[in-house]
């Protein structure tokens, strides 16, 4: 039992390092994961909304803490150190975690759980299989928790784990400033926007069918194509049912339009802008200029010396308008995007691409704008 016990430990020991790290290379694309969630709990039940509401805004926090919370687990099983305290930690998250996996396979509403990031993208179901076996491991652990030892004595466990924990914290911070230190997401370095923009060739389109709900003396009644009512029943709506799933049906940049400020659609031509330019993604205007105005002023009178433009592009169009146009005179182009689609493509803010034509050539986040100056 006992090496059964310790095989377990050290399975689920590095599996939980692993998984913590790799999400905490981009610890924002879990809380967005986590926003996700709020949303659809908040919109299925609407007892739960205001909380639902209230914990989207501290979505960050709890993506920080949890994959703090994996990290410390799994070295500390590989320590063996405080083996009751940590099982139990261990049981509690894996239940919370096969929770909400198998609420996404039961819902059909979430498509990913976020388990290793968007580097190792699983399906609600691999994830709730993942969790199943790890549950029975973790159970394995938890019993047989008197089997396990300590590696050290004294208090370099208690050093090691103390050391972990500032090592993986202060990884979060830097890549929040600095971008992930792996790209995992469409936008990386190299790719083609254009091209990832577009349906991919092996696509399969769902199978669709549909039915309509008429009603006829106050009563409402669903009928499918083949058998309709006569005419002295109301129409009322048409309802589309997924009969099979489709495969590789989504482009992988999707809902990526930049818009003028009139409105008009000029992803196709900004992205066709001969030789190399600027995309410079901000989300919020009217927050800390102080902090990144004069990287800006810096970047503008270079990017004015080398004959590159630069194209703004925020979530509040207007908001970017008055800041950059009016108050400060640049007289650059202002570009609106999908509040969900520019927080893919910027991990922070600002954040800066350096393009040529389509293609992304470099890219810097908040932390080292001013690096792409010099």
């Amino acid at each position: 039992m006992r090496i059964i016990v310790n095989i377990a430990r050290v399975i689920v020991g590095v599996l939980f390092i692993f998984s913590g790290l790799i999400k905490a290379n981009d610890p924002l694309g879990l809380s967005y994961k986590m926003q996700e969630f709020f949303e659809v709990w908040g919109n299925s039940f609407p007892s739960l909304h205001s909380l639902m509401v209230f914990l989207n805004d501290y979505a960050l926090a709890f993506s920080i803490i949890t994959i703090t919370l994996e990290v410390i687990v799994g070295v500390a099983l590989l320590l063996g150190w405080a083996s009751r305290f940590f099982s139990w930690l261990l049981l509690l998250l894996i239940i919370f975690f096969t929770f909400l996996t198998g609420y996404a396979v039961l819902s059909g509403k979430i498509r990913t759980c976020g388990c290793f990031g968007d580097c190792i993208p699983l399906t609600a179901m691999q994830s709730f299989i993942k969790d199943i076996v790890l549950c029975v491991l973790i159970l394995i652990i938890f019993f047989g928790a008197k089997y396990i030892r300590p590696i050290f004595r004294g208090g370099a466990n208690f050093l090691v784990l103390f050391v972990a924990i500032l090592l993986v914290l202060g990884f979060q911070w830097s890549v929040q400033r600095r971008l992930p230190l792996f790209d995992c997401l469409p936008f990386k370095k190299g790719n083609n926007l254009l091209e990832l923009r577009k349906m991919p060739a092996d696509a399969v389109a769902d199978k669709l069918d549909f039915t309509f709900v008429y009603e006829k003396n106050g009563e409402k009644k669903e009928f499918n194509k083949d058998q309709l009512p006569d005419s002295t029943w109301t129409f009322v709506s048409r309802k589309d049912v997924v009969i099979e799933k489709g495969k590789n049906n989504e482009p992988p940049i999707k809902d990526f339009f930049l818009n003028t400020i009139s409105g008009t659609d000029s992803t196709e031509a900004i992205l066709n802008t001969p030789g190399e330019y600027y995309l410079y993604f901000i989300k919020d205007v009217a927050k800390d200029t102080a902090r990144w105005l004069d990287d800006f002023k810096n970047l503008y009178n270079v990017a004015k010396q080398k004959n590159r433009p630069i194209f703004i592009i925020a979530s509040q169009s207007s908001a970017a308008q008055q800041f950059f146009n009016e108050k400060n005179n640049f007289n650059i182009p202002i570009l609106s995007c999908d509040a969900t689609a520019l927080k893919t493509a910027a991990r922070t803010d600002p954040e800066l691409y350096l393009m040529k034509g389509p293609i992304v050539q470099k890219k810097w986040g908040a932390a080292a704008i001013d690096k792409a100056v010099k």
